[in-house]
């Protein structure tokens, strides 16, 4: 209430200085005639000095008097007539400020109705601070998180396989001190989408190994706990990549779901500083920096920092035909050209193969088999960079996106 109190005094004293100004109307400088009547007035003075003192006759002196009189006269009129041609009709001026007055105090309310936020209460930074807090120890829980997540389609896999991911489960419900089997079971439960069952197996192994572990096997667990929360950070998760960061604190992953942890909290601003390190720490096309180029705008703009995307460091291109190989190309008959582009494509696979890759590498290789016309190929490679990237929701999301691409994932 004080707020509409203090904004309507605010209004109805501007609009009340523009009625004033109206009103008054008042004249900006003085014409020339009234300085020119002072100069005469001062002329009569000057001629009876004169007259008094002998230094003109009386008829000099009369004569000049009838001329300055009749200079003075002249002047009186064009002042009479200055002032009746500045003079402006009392209702009109009336009309106008009421005018004036109903038009700044309504325009300023729709403006702020179109603008503003009603009865948005105000928000300093100590306050701000507080509720960040209390966000972060109210926030739902991971049970609770995931009630509330809509279940997902199961994922059609093959016979044998269902049947050895059965007995996988039974082997490790049986031998609960077993570390790589629940290790092994947290990636194919991921890989089939059961990141509930996935991120349990993944802290059984954490809790078999008493503390054995590195930052990945606990940046892994948070990362299934968000995913089996379609995105959401608990407090769960929270603990493991707080585990994750202490063991290492340059832990890609983990900085960028605690980023995304602190944008949900209301603290954009701490979230933003912590992933523009990560960027400018590299490498550029690491899954999780792409994932952080694409948002950290919006989470800059959140925390009113200016920061432009130009300003995060660019993923090198990937691997591809060269300049000399496109020129090559080009000069080669339509089988030479289909064969030339199968042996790059067979290069970069059998590279991915040996040596891996990165996200981008897998979703270019998957793009070009669909161009080559070899579709099932095209999803066998991308069944199997699913199972790679099982525990890493940004890779999942570039690879998901060239299938989609080719035309092999709707």
């Amino acid at each position: 209430m004080t707020f509409w109190i203090v904004t309507t005094i605010l209004a109805l004293a501007l609009a009340a200085l523009l009625a004033i100004a109206l009103l008054r109307a008042r004249a900006q400088g003085e014409p020339a005639a009234a300085y020119d009547l002072r100069v005469y007035r001062q002329q009569l003075r000057e001629v009876e000095k004169d007259l008094a003192r002998g230094l003109i006759n009386k008829g000099d002196a009369d004569r000049t008097r009838t001329e300055i009189s009749r200079r003075i006269l002249t002047a009186d009129a064009a002042l009479q007539a200055h002032d009746a041609g500045t003079a402006q009709p009392r209702g009109l001026t009336l009309a106008m400020a009421g005018v004036s007055t109903v038009a700044l105090v309504a325009g300023s309310l729709l403006l702020y109705m179109q603008l503003g936020a009603p009865g948005y209460g105000d928000l300093p930074l100590d306050y701000r601070l507080e509720m960040a807090r209390e966000a972060a120890e109210e926030r739902p829980s991971q049970a609770e998180a995931e009630a509330h997540v809509p279940p997902s389609p199961p994922i059609e896999v093959d016979e044998s396989y269902g049947e050895l991911i059965e007995k996988l489960r039974q082997a490790t419900a049986e031998r609960a001190d077993d570390a790589e089997g629940h290790a092994l079971l947290a990636r194919h439960e991921a890989a089939l989408r059961n990141f509930t069952a996935a991120y349990e197996a993944k802290l059984k192994f954490i809790e078999i190994m008493s503390g054995d572990v590195e930052a990945f096997d606990h940046g892994e667990a948070a990362e299934l706990m968000i995913m089996a929360a379609n995105g959401y950070v608990s407090p769960e998760a929270e603990r493991e990549l707080r585990a994750a960061l202490s063991r290492d604190p340059a832990h890609g992953p983990s900085r960028y779901y605690f980023g995304v942890m602190l944008e949900q909290i209301g603290r954009p601003d701490m979230a933003f500083r912590m992933w523009r390190e990560t960027l400018e720490a590299g490498p550029a096309d690491a899954p999780w920096n792409i994932a952080i180029a694409e948002q950290i705008e919006d989470v800059a703009w959140r925390a009113g920092i200016q920061y432009s995307p130009s300003e995060a460091p660019a993923p090198p291109p990937l691997s591809g035909p060269s300049a000399e190989d496109m020129q090559a190309a080009s000069e080669m008959d339509a089988g030479d050209r289909q064969e030339m582009i199968r042996g790059m494509v067979e290069g970069l696979a059998g590279r991915l193969a040996e040596e891996g890759g990165t996200a981008q590498e897998w979703g270019q290789l998957i793009g070009a088999l669909a161009v080559l016309g070899e579709a099932e190929r095209a999803m066998t490679i991308h069944n199997e960079a699913q199972e790679k990237f099982a525990a890493d929701g940004a890779a999942l999301a570039v690879v998901d996106a060239a299938a989609r691409q080719a035309g092999i994932l709707q």
